[in-house]
């Protein structure tokens, strides 16, 4: 299975792509796919986390960056900490991801309004192409605090 095969798998433009969880033999591909780094924001205690997927991406050469974000309750520094990672990022190919692509979208939408020019519907659309977070208070609430509602 392939990495572009990964839930919620999604292509962002040449340089950036999101989704949920990759299996071991996706992440083994990662740098034959031409990947230069992972930004994970999945917390490593989680159900679904692979315990060695630090050991897998790094293995290849692949930057591995590591921000564990509860879904519970996103924070405005895991948020910083995601805006640095891409900034290292930046000129490389870029893999995020978490758990289901939730953390992923909001957080990828709310830098790209803030950083790349989206406008706020545009970042929104983006976000609800994978998830309801109107349906996730924390989030929902979470996301305002950077998205305006209109526009």
């Amino acid at each position: 299975m392939s990495v572009d095969q990964a839930y919620n798998f999604k292509v962002i433009d040449e340089a950036v792509s999101t989704s949920g969880l990759l299996s071991e033999e996706q992440l083994s591909q990662l740098r034959t796919s031409g990947y230069e780094a992972v930004i994970n924001l999945l917390p490593e205690h989680n159900q679904y986390a692979l315990k060695n997927e630090e050991d897998i991406v790094t293995g290849q050469g692949v930057r591995y960056l590591y921000i564990p974000v509860d879904f519970a309750a996103p924070s405005e520094r895991d948020y910083a900490e995601f805006v640095k990672a891409m900034t290292s990022c930046q000129g490389q190919k870029v893999l995020i991801h978490c758990a289901a692509n939730y953390r992923v979208s909001a957080f990828y939408a709310m830098y790209a309004y803030e950083y790349l020019g989206w406008s706020a519907s545009s970042a929104r659309e983006h976000i609800e192409s994978i998830w309801c977070p109107q349906e996730n208070p924390p989030w929902h609430q979470f996301i305002s605090t950077v998205l305006p509602s209109n526009g």
